[in-house]
């Protein structure tokens, strides 16, 4: 993605959601990031998070640590294990290199101690937003590669994949007990159908939906 089109989906959609039980921190927060032009949401509690439905858009966490209930950190761990890609801008008072370490390895995008910077808030906020227009986009392009393999028949995709892995046309042939003909007939099914340009291009498809491939 071209960084001219990522600064348009932050600048349009993005959403910053704010979880922190200091209210007059998630206000003057929120004062902060709004004027920018982005848009806000406050909550008091991960709890109070969970009950929002969040419209699919551009956005990022910016979490207290330490929260009545779950935590910041246990709230992350839950997210990692759902497979959630919501990047996430930590923030703490009473922070350690121990817990900052583990957050950033857990896929934390910053570790801000209170009190912070303004400036450092917002290119962590803006940092985080440009990962998820990012990892969005990459989704998009998944969604319609994996629409396209969706119409090989279940062949098709055999031949396609072996095809990938680097075996010749006689090759395939002899694994799936067809003629060299029909597999030729197979393959130019397959690049026609997944809308690939180039044999290059096609074996980067099969690549990119390796896990969809092999189940």
């Amino acid at each position: 993605m071209t960084s001219q089109m990522t600064s348009k989906m932050i600048n349009d959609t993005s959403c910053v959601y704010i979880v922190d039980d200091d209210q007059l921190l998630r206000e003057s927060l929120s004062s902060l990031l709004r004027s920018i032009g982005w848009r806000v949401e406050l909550f008091a509690s991960v709890a109070e998070f969970l009950t929002f439905k969040r419209p699919e858009t551009t956005s990022c966490l910016v979490l207290d640590v330490r929260l009545q209930g779950i935590s910041g950190l246990d709230f992350q761990n839950e997210l990692v294990k759902a497979r959630e890609t919501l990047p996430i801008v930590f923030m703490t008072g009473h922070g350690d290199i121990a817990m900052t370490v583990k957050a950033m390895k857990a896929g934390a995008v910053d570790f801000l101690a209170k009190p912070f910077r303004e400036q450092d808030l917002l290119d962590a906020v803006g940092l985080a937003l440009r990962k998820d227009a990012e990892q969005r986009e990459a989704n998009k392009g998944l969604n319609e590669l994996t629409d396209r393999l969706r119409t090989l028949s279940a062949r098709e995709q055999e031949v396609m994949a072996l095809a990938a892995s680097g075996l010749m046309n006689k090759q395939i042939a002899s694994e799936v007990c067809l003629s060299e003909i029909t597999v030729k007939i197979h393959r130019a099914n397959v690049m026609r159908k997944m809308r690939a340009k180039t044999f290059a291009e096609l074996v980067r498809m099969a690549e990119t939906l390796k896990l969809r491939l092999e189940k």
